[in-house]
């Protein structure tokens, strides 16, 4: 086989497989927020991305004035950027049009704890967390 074809071949199957890392590091996530789902209500049967949607979308009164629902500082259309009250920019969060959301569980639950504390005033249940998140997965 020729260099060429040999360096293409490589790119596609070192593609291939940062596509698997990422898409187990999310199952993963998904995964776990299962489990934990599972525990505080025997009767969970999965998430939901059209909930996921309704939460993302949903005024909360317990929070920061500020910040009420999650389209506060996210955009509606997940797939546009979004902005701080302070004018600081974000970063879309749907997978489709940023791919490497969602891939360290350590930043997805800093980020998860943050936000739902500032729009919920509380930490966002295992099921809130898995339903919101299928719903990014699905934009």
């Amino acid at each position: 086989m020729n260099a060429p074809k040999s360096r293409l071949l490589l790119a596609v199957a070192l593609a291939l497989a940062s596509v698997t890392v990422v898409a187990a590091a999310r199952d993963d996530l998904l995964t776990g927020y299962a489990t934990t789902a599972k525990k505080a209500d025997p009767a969970f049967a999965g998430f939901s991305a059209t909930r996921g949607e309704a939460f993302h979308r949903k005024s909360f009164a317990g929070g920061k004035a500020a910040t009420p629902a999650c389209t506060s500082c996210h955009s509606t259309d997940p797939r546009t950027a979004g902005r701080t009250p302070t004018g600081k920019a974000i970063d879309p969060l749907a997978v489709s049009v940023n791919p490497g959301r969602y891939t360290d569980p350590a930043k997805v639950d800093k980020w998860f704890k943050r936000n739902c504390n500032e729009v919920l005033g509380r930490e966002c249940t295992p099921q809130e967390k898995g339903d919101w998140l299928s719903f990014m997965l699905s934009q």
